[in-house]
């Protein structure tokens, strides 16, 4: 276990972290909408009357009050309505035919397509008072059919989400077509149904937003993890430029993907405090959040995978169809990651994957912790155990004859993906030895020969991820600024929801620069003080920012030297530069530091746009679990991650990313998922008590280590290690179960692998009755 502290730790830990909601602005309304329980239906009415006369409310709309609300001095001469959600795709994909004809209003209009959907908005002068009157406001929903699955909303008798338009929104594939002859002439062909539950991120924190008007100016706190992406959508909403608003991400408890976006609440309250000229606050509250935000995983998959006789792979086949929610947005494209991504560790000569993105009467999809990556993951890992059980071959060795070989790389998979650098095999034999597996095969061995004893399983997952981004989106803009006290401020577009930047990227800039960490400072997740950024997703931040930060202060390193050379009258090649100054190489009287340097000179900055290449972490998992099968319940007694992330900045921290979303990978596998009714409602009425995360109680015995093989795509070598518990985990806890009730069908154990799914599966034919 590591011990050490961040520089943020002292302000989050003793209550003097500054979040949205502890802003203080003086006259500031909140707002709080009202919401339909019913997940599908056409809305016949709407009435706001009562609502007005609640002491402390201000107002309270329908989406035709905002359309007849005169126009302040400052509103954009164009905005009259209230505008739709923007819309916001994947990078490499056409927004056009996805979005075209399926708008997402920001207040219902005509028709509800997801529980949760906000009718009307009320302001009040606190957030109690709004409350008040939001009860006050009486609407009536004529239902239709709900249809929360993706298989219900494609079928042929589903009802079209948008008249005329299908509820597939996007279908796409990775590699070619496979030969039918390929499969008919492989000497083994193993085929399994999956579903990957629908997941809510849970931040601590939920989504908030307050916009702070100042004439033809305005101020957005929120917290988001991409605020030049918040700017830039605001700006061409409400018909202003960019340079006349300010995003401030403050302190932001947690993010995990959900706040990468724009969102209906964050237009109408955008809407109002420039329509109102008055401050406007949504500080989104439990309840609120897992009936409305954002959702993660959602897929319903068949795979196929062929072998040789030897347990040589020949050919992998992964069909999906996408549960990406009422409107096409940001997680309309996320199933393309799980095709492109579906070749996993292996030199399989034929891969090809296939997706459909359905729309559904369920809250949108978008990236959650690994984004499309787990869910390729454990398609093919079960498989894999699948096809090791009919081999009658040990998995771990299944997997050594398949890997890519590190003399492979870069290495082109048949799904267009180009992986930089790995050495899957050391990894596999280093968690193998962690794990102390022949150990464990011989208990399980004797396990099975005492029918008094509760079974348990191993299983092992190993795991290919992408982080940085897609082409296109690799870069990253930021600055390094060297004061006259010698003090230095980086700057860059990321903004933090709990990543130790604070800490991380001023030792990065001190280690480069030679000088003390205390005097450096970062600024992030500010538009004033940053003009241009992308923000924080797909674990990127280590990689492209902090490959910017590095290269910036090698920067400064040049530009010190020139200025010394200049100053001294000197070639550039008689100054060096150690630890934070500059020093003659011939005559030891002539030394500047940075304080001095900058005195004398000029002040120094440099900013840069800095652009790097995708990279493959990857890693491997296992997991020794144990059942009870007249419980139902299952028991992890060992997990053991060896993750390859590249070179490893703070140890610390990556450590305590891998922990985090191993927890969630547990949560996937055993506890999480979203209960519907009949009307398209989640059945999350009591919170936290009916969706369940894994506490302190629920924390197995989890050992992290890690094997480095650095990216030749960054120059600092770094890749992604923000994502690997929820890629590589889930997979492994599955394939433990399987492992330990030897089942003569896995495809009845579909995640959340609750005590009911447990306990039927236990009772179910076992292989060797099958056999």
């Amino acid at each position: 276990m590591y011990q050490w502290t961040r520089r943020e730790d002292e302000r989050l830990t003793t209550g003097k972290g500054r979040y949205v909601a502890d802003i203080q602005v003086p006259g500031c309304l909140d707002a709080v909408f009202v919401r339909s329980k019913i997940g599908h239906g056409t809305l016949k009415s709407v009435n706001c009357g009562a609502a007005g006369s609640v002491p402390g409310v201000v107002g309270a709309y329908t989406a035709v009050d905002l359309a007849d609300m005169p126009a302040c001095a400052h509103a954009a001469a164009t905005l009259q309505d209230l505008p739709p959600v923007p819309h916001t795709m994947l990078a490499k994909l056409s927004s056009n035919e996805a979005a075209a004809g399926r708008e997402w209003p920001a207040l219902v209009k005509e028709r509800v397509r997801y529980a949760g959907e906000a009718v009307a908005v009320v302001l009040g002068e606190d957030r109690y008072q709004a409350e008040d009157g939001a009860a006050k406001v009486t609407f009536e929903v004529e239902p239709l059919r709900a249809m929360v699955t993706p298989s219900v909303a494609a079928a042929a008798d589903a009802i079209s989400l948008f008249e005329g338009l299908s509820n597939v929104a996007l279908e796409g594939e990775a590699g070619q077509p496979i030969e039918d002859s390929v499969w008919r002439d492989a000497a083994t062909v193993v085929e399994g149904r999956y579903r990957q539950n629908l997941l809510i991120p849970t931040p601590m924190e939920c989504r908030t937003i307050l916009v702070v008007p100042d004439e033809d100016r305005m101020t957005v706190y929120a917290g988001h993890q991409m605020p030049h992406r918040l700017r830039r959508e605001l700006a061409a909403l409400l018909g202003w430029t960019e340079d006349q608003i300010r995003v401030v991400v403050p302190d932001t408890g947690g993010a995990f993907g959900s706040k990468s976006a724009s969102f209906p609440e964050f237009v109408v309250v955008a809407y109002l405090a420039m329509k109102l000229e008055r401050p406007v606050r949504w500080i989104e509250d439990r309840l609120e959040s897992m009936l409305v935000a954002t959702r993660g995983r959602g897929q319903d998959q068949h795979a196929r995978l062929a072998a040789d006789a030897d347990g040589r792979l020949l050919a992998y086949e992964l069909n999906l169809e996408a549960d990406v929610g009422a409107y096409p947005h940001l997680g309309v494209g996320l199933p393309m990651q799980t095709a492109w991504m579906a070749t996993g560790p292996y030199a399989t000569p034929k891969v090809h994957a296939t997706l459909r993105s359905v729309l559904t009467n369920t809250m949108l999809t978008y990236p959650y912790r690994g984004a499309g990556r787990p869910e390729a993951v454990i398609a093919l890992e079960r498989s894999m155990d699948t096809m090791a059980r009919r081999l009658k071959m040990d998995p771990a060795e299944l997997r050594r004859r398949n890997f890519i070989t590190p003399e492979s790389f870069p290495y082109e998979t048949p799904t267009g993906r180009k992986y930089d650098s790995g050495e899957y095999a050391r990894a596999l034999e280093l968690a193998l030895e962690a794990v102390d597996y022949d150990k464990w095969r011989a208990e399980q061995a004797r396990r099975r020969k005492d029918p008094t004893a509760k079974p348990i399983g191993i299983g092992l997952s190993c795991y290919v991820e992408r982080s940085g981004g897609e082409p296109g989106g690799l870069f990253e803009f930021g600055s390094i600024e060297v004061h006259q006290d010698g003090t230095v401020t980086a700057r860059c577009g990321a903004a933090s929801s709990g990543q130790s930047h604070e800490t991380v990227f001023p030792a990065l800039v001190a280690k480069t620069l030679g000088i003390d960490e205390r005097r450096v400072r970062l600024i992030e997740g500010d538009t004033g003080e940053q003009p241009h950024g992308l923000g924080s997703f797909a674990s990127r931040t280590a990689q492209v920012v902090g490959a910017l930060l590095q290269h910036c202060s090698r920067r400064v390193i040049d530009e010190a030297r020139k200025r010394a050379a200049a100053a001294w009258d000197v070639p550039v090649e008689q100054v060096m530069w150690s630890d934070g100054s500059v020093q003659h190489t011939e005559d030891g009287s002539k030394s500047l530091d940075l304080r001095e340097l900058v005195k004398t000179a000029q002040p120094l900055k440099v900013e840069e746009k800095f652009e790097t290449g995708m990279a493959f972490p990857f890693g491997c998992h296992v997991v020794v679990a144990e059942v009870d099968a007249e419980l139902g319940t299952v028991s992890l007694l060992q997990v053991v991650m060896v993750d390859d992330c590249g070179v490893v900045l703070d140890p610390g921290v990556v450590y305590g990313q891998a922990f985090g979303s191993c927890l969630q990978g547990i949560g996937q596998a055993l506890y999480e998922a979203i209960p519907y009714d009949d009307a398209g409602t989640p059945m999350l009425g009591n919170g936290l008590l009916d969706y369940l995360l894994p506490t302190f109680n629920e924390v197995p015995p989890i050992e992290v280590k890690d094997t480095c093989t650095p990216s030749p795509a960054s120059p600092l070598g770094a890749k992604g290690a923000g994502e690997s518990g929820c890629i590589g985990t889930p997979a492994a806890v599955v394939n433990a179960v399987i492992d330990a009730l030897q089942v003569a069908d896995p495809d009845l154990l579909q995640m959340p692998l609750t005590p009911d799914v447990v306990w039927r599966a236990a009772r179910a034919p076992k292989l060797e009755e099958a056999m």
